[in-house]
């Protein structure tokens, strides 16, 4: 409690945050916590995120996409700033790392709580710490990794936009969606928030902020889907060149009359053989041939010494999706 905390000379908080799969978002992180006991007597223990059964718990029922972990981050850190007693604080964990006891993580056998992915790409989480803790101006539109949106056709949609500048303007297919000014009580992500109707197909957002010196932009495309889904019922697979000798496969869960589950979460496992190769055992989600599905997709890179080849990926209760060799993989 505060008056706990108050109670010593200097209070640091450390050790704190939550997992998030890289490229995995939500319209709706929050969903399933008002299944969760709150007040005394309801505080988890050790070990009971891997318990089964039971009442609903965060650690195991929450939602762990980074859309929720962004918003847990951005409470935390708009928290901190009305503490003046609080010493400091250090997040848990800068960077995604290896671990050998979490086989069924989404990245199996890596502990997800980075910023960063672990060859440092960063997630969105990362610019949630910037736009607090910052010098230098940035702004940056959440949704990076997002490239499908859904809902219904006409809904508001939430757009954050984190940036440590005093205004930014949001841009919504051209027009302005309005100016607002950055106050970090007013969550989320410090008042810069809006809801938006995007147009079914592309969209494109742009967020300007205004600093001492030139204009900072950021920009990103997505596409709204308005149609709903079944759950899973085949996967798709495509392979895309990048070079003369790689190339990304990418697998797509879709239901049974061919749409996109936008919100499947599967575990799927791919695979080679003849003259090509998974690039894997890298620790992140576009280098483990075991990965969850991020938002229905997941991809991983190939290398190629030849043009016999078969390339596979299989879920749990779905046919396995094949793709035989081929000199020119679709660009």
């Amino acid at each position: 409690s505060r008056s706990n905390m108050m109670e010593v000379d200097h209070f640091f908080h450390m050790e704190w945050g939550g997992s998030s799969h890289a490229g995995r978002h939500d319209e709706a992180p929050d969903r399933g916590l008002e299944n969760v006991e709150t007040g005394q007597g309801a505080d988890e223990q050790a070990g009971d995120a891997a318990l089964v059964g039971g009442q609903a718990r965060v650690s195991r029922d929450g939602n762990w996409s980074e859309t929720y972990i962004c918003n847990l981050f951005d409470w935390h850190l708009k928290e901190q700033e009305t503490m003046p007693w609080l010493t400091g604080a250090a997040q848990w964990a800068f960077k995604d790392f290896s671990t050998p006891v979490r086989p069924e993580n989404p990245v199996p056998y890596m502990n997800q709580k980075g910023l960063v992915q672990r060859d440092l790409t960063p997630k969105e989480g990362y610019y949630v710490f910037q736009s607090y803790w910052a010098e230098k101006p940035m702004v940056h539109i959440y949704g990076h990794s997002w490239p499908v949106r859904w809902g219904p056709a006409g809904e508001a949609r939430l757009v954050k936009v984190y940036s440590n500048c005093a205004e930014v303007e949001l841009f919504l297919n051209g027009e302005s969606a309005g100016k607002k000014k950055r106050d970090s009580q007013d969550f989320p992500a410090a008042g810069l928030h809006w809801s938006v109707q995007f147009q079914e197909g592309e969209n494109v957002l742009e967020a300007v902020a205004k600093t001492e010196g030139e204009a900072l932009r950021d920009k990103i495309t997505l596409a709204y889907q308005t149609e709903t889904w079944e759950a899973p019922a085949k996967l798709a697979l495509v392979e895309t060149s990048i070079n003369a000798t790689e190339s990304w496969l990418e697998v797509k869960a879709l239901d049974q009359n061919g749409m996109p589950c936008l919100d499947a979460r599967n575990r799927v496992e791919f695979s080679a053989i003849g003259s090509a190769e998974l690039v894997k055992h890298q620790g992140t989600v576009h280098g483990s041939e075991k990965v969850e599905l991020r938002n229905g997709r997941a991809k991983i890179k190939v290398r190629h010494s030849g043009d016999n080849y078969t390339l596979a990926v299989k879920s749990d209760g779905l046919p396995t999706a094949i793709i035989s060799g081929t000199s020119n993989p679709k660009k």
